[in-house]
């Protein structure tokens, strides 16, 4: 087989592969489970996203992403080779061309580490590109003509806003405020009013069933279980939709701040186009409840959630490897930007 280029959106929470001609051909979590002494890996992805919080002293599962960028590169190269291999880029005659999306302010230190991870994974070039870029194509905006396009890409390590005209990034913001910082203050949450500790799972499944930001919205009820604080042993609690919205209301409060300060820095003719054309939500935190109204209330702007949030900034990926000469002609080639 000839080599095809791959689109990667590496993902805090998730990784997903676009291969040009066939589509999305891997959504799996980002975590890597090891024997802690010998470092031997044991399970990636899903199965490993399993194990969390349940295995023996012996094996860790370690989420190499945080907060959007390489937290341990070593484990991140061979999660990424690991994915390449599953979908069967060893097979092709050529090694591919990929294209990696990351926040928009990564440092050159994290570009280089995500660069050298690909090409030990057996890239034959290596191009990265902004992710709220990429999620605005993925949602498709048409971000190459002279007008304002915004966007607001909720994922799991990092929330970025971005105000893109002209195929650039004119104002933007990238805040470690996303996913993951909801679950941790639904977990605070519970823990201070309860003194119930519960894992990142219970708390992600407690975000996506009845997590919302909307103070109208008919309230939810969930059993969670957990271990009370003061007596060590195993306890269950009914948990209120309105109760999480007040755990999301800090983490909520940063990224609506966030959105608002890009919105003021962009000059007022794109701001009009965006007044005219409206917000785009994308991303996993997209699908909050109630966000989208939260935000329209408080920019004075229409705000539309995407079609397939998720999928986005993967999708981008896919479009953009069909331009990938425009995009490797641009500033951000393999050299870096």
């Amino acid at each position: 087989m000839l080599s095809k280029d791959i689109g990667i959106d590496l993902g805090t929470a998730n990784v997903l592969i676009y291969v040009k001609g066939r589509g999305i051909v891997l959504d799996e979590p980002s975590v890597v489970a090891i024997e802690s002494q010998t470092k031997r890996v044991l399970a990636v992805g899903e199965e490993a996203r399993r194990m969390v919080g349940r295995t023996p002293g012996n094996i860790i599962a370690i989420r190499p992403m945080r907060d959007g960028v390489i937290a341990d590169f070593e484990i991140t190269e061979m999660m990424l080779k690991y994915f390449i291999g599953k979908i069967g880029a060893k097979s092709w005659l050529r090694s591919p061309r990929i294209l990696i999306c990351g926040p928009t302010n990564m440092t050159s230190v994290e570009q280089k580490a995500i660069r050298e991870a690909a090409e030990k994974s057996g890239a034959r070039e290596v191009f990265l590109e902004e992710e709220p870029k990429a999620a605005a194509v993925g949602a498709g905006m048409d971000i190459f003509q002279p007008s304002g396009n915004m966007v607001v890409d909720i994922g799991g390590g990092t929330t970025d806003v971005a105000v893109i005209s002209m195929g650039d990034i004119v104002t933007s913001s990238s805040l470690k405020v996303a996913g993951d910082k909801f679950d941790a203050a639904i977990m605070k949450y519970i823990k201070n009013k309860y003194k119930l500790l519960i894992g990142e799972r219970t708390s992600e499944e407690i975000k996506v069933r009845i997590g919302t930001v909307s103070p109208s919205y008919v309230d939810k009820q969930m059993d969670i279980r957990g271990r009370d604080m003061v007596s060590g042993m195993p306890q269950t609690v009914n948990i209120t939709s309105e109760e999480v919205r007040e755990a999301l209301q800090e983490p909520i409060s940063h990224i609506i701040a966030s959105a608002k300060t890009v919105l003021e820095r962009t000059p007022p003719e794109l701001a009009a186009d965006i007044i005219d054309k409206g917000i785009i939500l994308t991303g996993g935190g997209a699908l909050l409840h109630g966000f989208d109204q939260l935000l329209s209330q408080e920019l004075l702007v229409p705000v539309l959630i995407a079609e397939d949030p998720m999928h986005c900034v993967v999708k981008g990926t896919g479009i953009m490897l069909d331009n990938l000469d425009k995009v490797a002609r641009k500033h951000m080639g393999t050299s870096g930007r």
